[in-house]
């Protein structure tokens, strides 16, 4: 559980492909005018359908205003440090200190030869680029003339200069031990990507990262970590990372950044709708991200009353996800407007049927919203670790009960997710098609499954924030509680509306 306190930064990873290339300059320019913070361009010299990377950093730097930009990363084997450093500086210059230096060791070792490249085994990669940190640097430094030894690269006396116009970092692409080590000891960032480190082995990683840190004298928070990801934005939340609607986005990447450390966040972006994606992440949920962070670092924003009015307060509130949803009215579901369809005075689930098995289904809903209920008592109560007295120890085992039962409400969420999911794209559709008059029931069941889902995410939202700081168990009991209610309340409404005309349609989903 880490947070390393940095500023949080969102970004965009662009191929540098020729053909094409207007459209990725307007993208580039898009994210600057949208206000992201990040442009990170790959890096294959070896690659003749790919623009070369420096050449079109310097483009953009002229093309764009305030983004800062940085090779996602130099390609060390066939790009000299000495070279380097002074093409990374000169950017810097150019752009009124707007770049960073992103760097690798080197892969595809076949096509680095191809091209006059050396051709190095994993080891060596990784001495190599530890030797050409120390020739950057030293080139950045102003002073005498530097004398830098080494096998694969050195400086015999060669004078620095220029200076880069701010402290610019060494980002560095890693992901065995050995790099990540090197990333710990002597890089200023650390560049995963979600498609070689899925979130569930950051910990490992970025633990090998501090370790070598403290090790090397340094603290664990000089190293900035950005993750570069790839996702899908639909209405509908599945159970994979990053793919549904911008409220699940920002959950998942605001407990990367409270719970991993994770400070920037950069999409990769192609294709027809790049410049949708770009803008969704953009204005959707980076700001909510920010604010969800913000919260739990202790920042003060509206808390939101009984009645829905904002007041100042010390505990922060979870942000919006979706503006034209209020959980905190006195009808969150609008339950006195419910449509309703005439039923037979028989309407009772047929054995078997489909209506029997959506009781089913509610059923066990119902079963574990009863055990959320009970974990949040049990934790808001400290009884989950009574035996232990009170210090630091038990302090942070508490934290862990929190974790624990974040991570069981999470797990409940993707259950009924994926149930609400099921009947939008099939039960509801069927259901329409064979009994026109159950449309408006269908299009209100749909609309309840939103502000269900939005109180999911402010559960979860707030449950992340409680990790952090355990004064706000008293957030999550609340919602927890108007969960239950609003949850119960449209479980019934359901099964009084489709039990019989899903038996009667002999509906089978």
């Amino acid at each position: 559980m880490t947070d390393y306190g940095h500023d949080l930064r969102f970004g965009a990873f662009l191929t540098p492909t020729a053909e094409g290339h207007d459209d990725l300059i307007r993208l580039a320019t898009l994210a600057d005018r949208i206000g992201l913070d990040l442009i990170g361009i790959q890096d294959h010299p070896y690659q003749p359908a790919f623009l070369d990377t420096w050449t079109l950093l310097s483009h953009l730097a002229a093309r764009t205003e305030r983004v800062t930009l940085f090779p996602h990363v130099a390609n060390l084997p066939l790009r000299p440090p000495a070279v380097l450093a002074r093409s990374a500086a000169t950017l810097d210059i150019l752009s009124g200190g707007r770049a960073e230096l992103g760097i690798g060791a080197g892969a595809f070792w076949d096509a680095i030869a191809a091209l006059g490249g050396p051709r190095r085994t994993p080891g060596e990669a990784v001495d190599a680029l530890a030797e050409a940190i120390t020739v950057i640097r030293s080139l950045w430094t102003p002073g005498p003339a530097a004398d830098v030894p080494g096998t694969y690269y050195s400086l015999d006396g060669a004078r620095p200069g220029p200076s880069p116009a701010h402290p610019m970092g060494i980002w560095i692409g890693s992901y065995k031990k050995r790099m990540l080590e090197l990333t710990g000891r002597a890089g200023d960032g650390w560049l995963p990507s979600s498609m070689y480190a899925p979130p569930d082995e950051l910990a490992e990683m970025s633990r090998t990262i501090d370790d070598a840190a403290r090790a090397a004298g340094r603290d664990p928070a000089a190293v900035r970590r950005i993750y570069t990801v790839t996702g899908r934005f639909s209405r509908l939340a599945s159970d994979g990372f990053l793919s549904g609607p911008p409220g699940l986005w920002a959950r998942q990447l605001t407990e990367l950044a409270l719970t991993h450390g994770m400070s920037g966040f950069v999409l990769a972006v192609s294709g027809p709708d790049a410049e949708r994606e770009l803008r969704t992440f953009a204005e959707e949920v980076a700001p909510l991200v920010r604010d969800a962070v913000s919260a739990a670092r202790g920042g003060k924003s509206p808390v939101r009353t009984e009645g829905g009015a904002a007041s100042d307060g010390n505990v922060p509130a979870v942000p919006e996800t979706s503006g034209h949803i209020d959980l905190w009215s006195a009808d969150p579901l609008g339950e006195a407007t419910r449509p309703h369809t005439p039923k037979p005075p028989s309407a009772v689930a047929r054995p078997g049927g489909t209506g029997s098995r959506l009781i089913g289904i509610h059923a066990h809903l119902r079963q574990e919203m009863r055990q959320i209920i009970d974990a949040v008592s049990q934790v808001a109560a400290g009884r989950q670790d009574a035996a232990t007295a009170r210090s630091m120890i038990n302090s942070l085992t508490l934290r862990q009960n929190y974790w624990t039962l974040g991570s069981f409400c999470t797990a409940y969420s993707r259950t009924l997710t994926t149930h609400h999911t099921i009947e939008d794209q099939f039960m509801f559709p069927e259901l329409r098609e064979k009994q026109e008059s159950l449309g408006p029931v269908v299009e209100r069941l749909e609309h309840e499954h939103e502000v269900i889902a939005e109180a999911l995410a402010r559960l979860d939202a707030a449950l992340v924030t409680l990790v952090q700081d355990d004064s706000h168990m008293g957030e999550v009991q609340d919602l927890t509680q108007l969960l239950e209610r609003i949850l119960i309340s449209h479980l019934t409404y359901e099964e009084e509306e489709l039990v019989e005309p899903l038996d009667r349609l002999r509906i089978n989903v």
